[in-house]
């Protein structure tokens, strides 16, 4: 594949000080006196600025045979337009039965209300007519069986196949189909819940879960921290707890819960790595649930409890950065959140920088240069022409009509990019100072790409004139591509693996075990990553039988090695590609596969073939994604495709 030359960016003289910048350019924001109050997120029907959810209570009962949550979730709101007298809410295929308002009596009056026609992207409008501003509202309601945030799994498509599982992925704004509410992340409200499930079931939230809680099949829960829709999460299935230390420890099925707390061994020391770099932990515990294999994503974020894939248990923590990037999160995007989703990067690139940051205190800087370098392998693929527009890591909101169409390369890897350039200008102690404050300043905040410009001009900028230039620092955020400024990074571990593949090429002398026996997963994805578009049979043939790449466990290695088998036309490894996406759900793993196989004739028969047995495990999220590449047919309103993911993301 051809690699796009990145754009350059050249730095300017040096300025004293930070100014709004020009406003001739369509990705810059307009000067505002009230960057908060200037804030609109297009991809939500609400109007926070006329009055916001500040408390969630959410009674739900799961119908595991219908597929269904119902029940009720009331608002508690704070009216902040005296002439408001409607309440906008975020739905998606849901039922509303009934909608009412709180009087000081401690009563309820039913109220009228309107479901808008629905739009394929955001949903439908749901308007509550208050009639006054009443301190609370109570809706009925009752989820779909397709409902885009939630996946419901029989028991044969669990690892224990004794029970039923339920999972919630509400990233970027599928808490809309679950709960009716503010689905943006500018309104932050606290939460409470009873969710009743059958009583073999363990129940968890993104909450308060109690270890050693009681399987009762009747669960309470409260989170006392204010956040955004998209960390709403519930799960449960047969689930079990293994500690890692006094505040963290995983959750799983009987059969994976220990190999599990070994594979994510140290995540007590990232914690403890990453007070110490920037403040105390704010969410109380620290826990993983371990999700079958059809969670779409690598991890989420959600607070207390994480959501992990299974894939990255490979029994060696060489996959254990996602770990540290979802803890990471516990700091950028759940404690300080992105306003919209044009500012991502504001979540993302600072996860990614900070998950840079723990590998590296943890496991050496090598070990954390490894994944800079084929994350930024990753971004000049995927940075091309056609996608200038959501180049900038400040993304002007016509550009990104669906809140899941950013771009991994930007929000992820060009957001940490940033940073490690403002680390290495002002060194490391003034830079760690400087973010330890930023998480401090903006805590249980949902901020913009405007409001950290600012804070960063007045506390880092012009605290050290001449250091970064105002020119230099809106580059990155207003311009598509790469600057010229950003400091590169070298991995003599990756040049030796380099060494060796131009070696094979060269000769067909493939590199010795002695060598390969050290190599990490890191290592021999970027040896996969360097081979030719389409290598021939022979050679596919030769590699396989030497490192057995076809059935390999290693979902990293498979997303790498089952695409070129596609486009070499070494079909001896189609009946384990079959194995492995009947397995696999994960959208960042299986899509690089899919896309291979549709890419011809004979492969897109078997892919559908192969997709036609795998969609009913499949979270459907991942069957969109799958549907839109393989052309076929999908039921009206489907789920838009989500966006790649990023290797150490959610």
């Amino acid at each position: 594949m051809h690699l796009p030359t990145l754009l350059i960016v050249a730095a300017l003289i040096p300025l004293a000080a930070c100014r709004q910048p020009a406003t001739d350019d369509a990705t810059e924001p307009a000067p505002v006196t009230d960057a908060a109050a200037a804030i609109r997120d297009i991809h939500s029907f609400a109007e926070p600025h006329r009055v916001a959810i500040r408390h969630l209570a959410l009674d739900l009962a799961m119908d595991f045979a219908a597929r269904t949550l119902a029940g009720t979730a009331t608002l508690q709101l704070e009216w902040r337009d005296p002439a408001a007298d409607a309440l906008l809410l975020d739905t998606r295929d849901l039922t509303i039965l009934r909608a009412e308002a709180g009087d000081p009596a401690g009563g309820w009056r039913e109220l009228p209300f309107e479901l808008a026609e629905p739009d394929r992207t955001l949903g439908r409008r749901l308007t509550l007519r208050t009639g006054g501003q009443p301190g609370s509202v109570r809706i009925t309601y009752r989820t779909s069986p397709a409902a885009s945030g939630l996946q419901w799994l029989t028991p044969a498509m669990t690892q224990g196949g004794r029970q039923p599982f339920i999972f919630s992925q509400s990233q970027q704004i599928h808490a809309r189909s679950w709960v009716p509410l503010q689905d943006t992340p500018m309104v932050r409200f606290t939460y409470e819940a009873r969710l009743r499930t059958p009583p073999e079931l363990m129940a968890l939230m993104s909450a308060d879960n109690d270890p050693a809680a009681p399987r009762d099949g009747d669960y309470t829960f409260r989170m006392p921290q204010p956040i955004p829709s998209y960390l709403l999460a519930i799960a449960a299935g047969d689930l079990v707890f293994a500690p890692i230390d006094h505040r963290s420890g995983v959750w799983a099925e009987p059969a994976l819960v220990q190999r599990a707390a070994a594979e994510f061994a140290d995540t007590g020391r990232m914690i403890e790595a990453a007070e110490t770099l920037y403040g105390p932990y704010r969410w109380d515990r620290y826990d993983i649930l371990v999700l079958p294999p059809s969670f779409p994503y690598g991890g989420m974020e959600n607070p207390r409890l994480t959501f992990a894939t299974p894939t990255v248990i490979v029994g060696d923590r060489s996959l254990v950065a996602l770990i540290a990037h979802e803890l990471a999160h516990s700091w950028s995007g759940n404690l300080v959140t992105f306003a919209t989703a044009n500012d991502a990067w504001l979540n993302e690139g600072f996860t990614t920088y900070v998950e840079g940051r723990l590998i590296e205190a943890l496991y050496g800087r090598e070990r954390a240069d490894l994944d800079r370098v084929i994350e930024r392998n990753e971004l000049r693929q995927e940075f091309a022409a056609e996608n200038l527009a959501l180049q900038p890591l400040a993304i002007a909101q016509e550009a990104l009509p669906d809140p899941d169409d950013n771009l991994v390369g930007t929000v992820y890897t060009k957001g940490a990019w940033f940073l490690q350039f403002l680390e290495e200008r002002f060194g490391r102690e003034r830079f760690d100072a400087f973010l330890r404050g930023y998480f401090e300043h903006f805590a249980f905040q949902s901020i913009s790409t405007v409001q950290f410009r600012d804070y960063a001009c007045r506390h880092l900028l012009d605290l050290a004139p001449g250091r970064v230039s105002q020119a230099e620092f809106d580059a990155w955020l207003y311009q598509p591509g790469v600057p010229a400024t950003a400091p590169q990074v070298t991995s003599a571990r990756l040049a030796a693996v380099d060494a060796a593949r131009e070696a094979w090429q060269a000769n067909a002398a493939l590199p010795q075990s002695a060598v390969t026996a050290a190599w990490s997963t890191q290592e021999w994805v970027h040896f996969l990553d360097g081979l030719p578009e389409a290598p021939d049979t022979e050679r596919l043939a030769a590699l396989d039988v030497a490192y057995q790449f076809t059935g390999t466990p290693n979902p990293e290695i498979a997303q790498r090695w089952y695409p070129l088998t596609v486009r070499g036309g070494y079909t001896a490894a189609r009946p384990a590609m079959a194995r492995f996406l009947n397995r696999v759900g994960r959208r960042k793993i299986v899509m690089p596969i899919y896309k291979a196989l549709a890419a011809t004739p004979d492969g897109l028969v078997f892919a559908r073939e192969v997709f036609a047995a795998a969609r009913p495990a499949l979270h459907p999220i991942t069957v969109a994604s799958i549907e839109a590449a393989l052309a076929v047919d999908q039921a009206p309103l489907a789920v838009p495709p989500a966006p790649p993911e990023s290797a150490g993301s959610g």
